[in-house]
């Protein structure tokens, strides 16, 4: 063996052992952070009405599919509507049914649900501390639906929330532009025809992206241009499993989290 060949065998041997470094195709859409009164009274809302599991030991949590729902505790300062984060959406099979049991616990939609051809019916709420709620009939994506960003340059948007944290880039239904993430949650965004106010502490606090490697992750997103307003750090108080989280503000100052789950 010449010691080119060698050289060569080498350098093959280290590349299949070293780690890959993360990037974007390695994010998840990971969590909502709303605000609610008590976190607990904001959990069992979307599990009775939204139709998300309860967290064993964990009442202040609730989990719709695979995205976490987490609830800081106060009175916000603004509902969605008006934020970088107009509101979020849930699918169900049966919308007419669905809306009747939501009419019977005495929940008002925003208008009647309308049948828009070609996509799906749908309507709109808003849960008690101001979050919009789309309630829609996607049958092929059911649960936690999707995320409706309001925005000055809706592509422009899109395509930062692309480069960061990946999805498949495409159209609800071939007709809306979005971002579409591993579990079947939808990122998409609508134009604002005035400036719209930081989601900090508003009914939607923020929103929740994670990477299996946070800190590998973390000198990729630096590289895009985009500064940490809090460095990637352990999780505090200590938890079970190792986690970490950060804080990155996106456009139209929309406040992100990063985090690297357990393990």
């Amino acid at each position: 063996m010449t010691h080119r060949t060698f050289a060569c065998l080498l350098a093959l041997a280290l590349v299949n052992v070293a780690p890959r470094a993360a990037v974007a195709a390695d994010a998840a859409y990971h969590h909502m952070h709303l605000t609610a009164t008590t976190p607990e009274e904001g959990a069992q809302w979307y599990i009775k009405h939204m139709d998300c599991q309860a967290v064993p030991g964990r009442p202040e949590r609730a989990k719709c599919g695979p995205i976490w729902f987490l609830f800081a505790a106060g009175t916000p300062s603004g509902p969605s509507v008006g934020s970088g984060v107009n509101h979020i959406g849930f699918s169900f099979t049966n919308l007419d049914a669905k809306v009747k049991q939501l009419e019977a616990a005495g929940i008002k939609l925003e208008g009647p649900i309308r049948d828009v051809p070609k996509l799906f019916k749908l309507g709109f709420l808003s849960d008690p501390w101001g979050t919009r709620i789309e309630i829609v009939e996607h049958p092929e994506f059911l649960g936690f639906h999707h995320i409706h960003l309001q925005t000055a340059e809706p592509a422009k948007t899109l395509a930062w929330y692309a480069n960061l944290f990946g999805g498949k880039v495409t159209k609800l239904k071939d007709m809306i532009d979005g971002v579409l993430y591993v579990g079947g949650v939808w990122l998409m965004a609508m134009p604002a025809k005035e400036p719209v106010a930081p989601t900090l502490k508003r009914a939607v606090d923020h929103l929740g992206f994670s990477f299996p490697d946070l800190d590998v992750a973390a000198k990729e997103i630096k590289a895009k241009g985009v500064t940490f307003d809090t460095e990637p750090r352990p999780l505090t108080p200590p938890s079970p499993s190792s986690v970490k989280i950060s804080f990155v503000m996106g456009p139209d100052n929309v406040r992100i989290e990063i985090v690297e789950p357990p393990k």
